[in-house]
């Protein structure tokens, strides 16, 4: 293992502390716990909107509580949810009574923590909560039919979700109008990775997975979850072309539509890289007529130093173009 930590098990800390460092006009934390952040300033009336997750995929979750955004997150040890507890205090600190709304991925730990969390803020604290759980993973399960749980991945395509809810809470609407925006926003999204190679938790020391230099795996989650298909790397128009195909199909997304298009590094991808996919993408989505209202190109959600990529689309209406485009500004994004 080859990073520049001092010891593992201070690893999240001291990152946690830089962050503090370095944008202390933006982010802070609450109850003496660095895991508790949550936003600097509080805007009296509005709803807050908290979220949470393992480390180890920065800017994904913390690097989007500020303004216009989110409003605080619990952050877990690497790949690790945190805890009910941590989630219940920066819920507390972000509530300015018009209640709180809780968006996280689709994964076992964070939902038992985060319903957890809910319940006893509203026992405790008499706080209402309203959930949306992201997972809009098309590599990772079938597409749910109506009355069943989805069970995808809650990937790179959140952010959409964190965009679209905290410019809706920016604007002062209600929580039930803000969950709806979220949970639209969750609808219409859809994403697919790749990866190229594997990436090493600090406190194992050793990579999650094996894959030859020759090889990739299309369909691959941020935790090294199984994709949908490994073979040899193939060059980067017929790697997006597959990946593409699949999310278009999905929603499906049809001649005459308008979307966002999100092209997410995993860590250790150039993003020289990132801007060849997105060529590719401009040209198929011109020639299947869907056209794109905006690009976002970087690192979005990572995998610590997972080489690889991902592609989302949203699929866009007048309302979530107006809230697009709202201003925000967080420690990793600004607009």
């Amino acid at each position: 293992m080859k990073k520049i930590i001092n010891k593992p098990e201070d690893y999240v800390t001291e990152m946690l502390e830089g962050l503090y460092i370095a944008h202390s006009d933006l982010i802070t934390f609450t109850g003496g716990d660095v895991h508790c952040l949550v936003a600097a300033h509080k805007k009296p009336g509005k709803v807050g909107i908290a979220t949470g997750g393992g480390s180890g995929h920065l800017p994904l979750f913390l690097g989007y509580v500020g303004k216009g955004m989110l409003d605080g997150c619990s952050v877990g040890d690497v790949f690790q949810s945190p805890s009910a507890e941590q989630m219940l205090a920066v819920t507390r600190e972000i509530d300015s009574g018009a209640g709180v709304l809780y968006i996280y991925g689709n994964y076992n730990g964070d939902i038992f923590n985060f319903d957890m969390a809910a319940e006893m803020a509203d026992f405790e604290s008499s706080i209402r909560v309203e959930s949306v759980v992201a997972g809009e993973d098309v590599a990772s399960a079938a597409p749910t039919k109506p009355g069943e749980k989805n069970t995808r991945r809650g990937v790179a395509g959140i952010f959409f979700l964190y965009k679209c809810a905290g410019a809706a809470a920016d604007k002062m609407m209600n929580l039930d109008e803000v969950r709806r925006i979220a949970e639209k926003a969750a609808a219409n999204v859809r994403t697919m990775g790749v990866a190229l190679t594997p990436c090493t938790v600090p406190r194992v020391g050793s990579p999650g997975f094996s894959i030859a230099d020759d090889e990739m795996e299309i369909g691959m989650g941020i935790h090294g979850e199984p994709g949908i298909r490994r073979g040899k790397l193939e060059p980067a128009d017929r790697i997006t072309d597959e990946m593409l195909e699949k999310i278009v199909a999905d929603l499906p997304y049809q001649k005459g539509d308008e979307v966002a298009v999100l092209v997410n590094g995993l860590g250790a991808t150039p993003l020289d890289e990132q801007y060849i996919v997105t060529r590719r993408i401009d040209r198929d989505l011109k020639e299947r007529g869907i056209s794109v209202y905006r690009y976002y190109v970087g690192e979005y959600a990572t995998s610590l130093e997972m080489a690889g990529f991902s592609i989302s689309l949203l699929k866009l209406d007048d309302e979530l173009k107006e809230l697009l485009d709202a201003p925000a500004q967080t420690p990793f994004f600004r607009q």
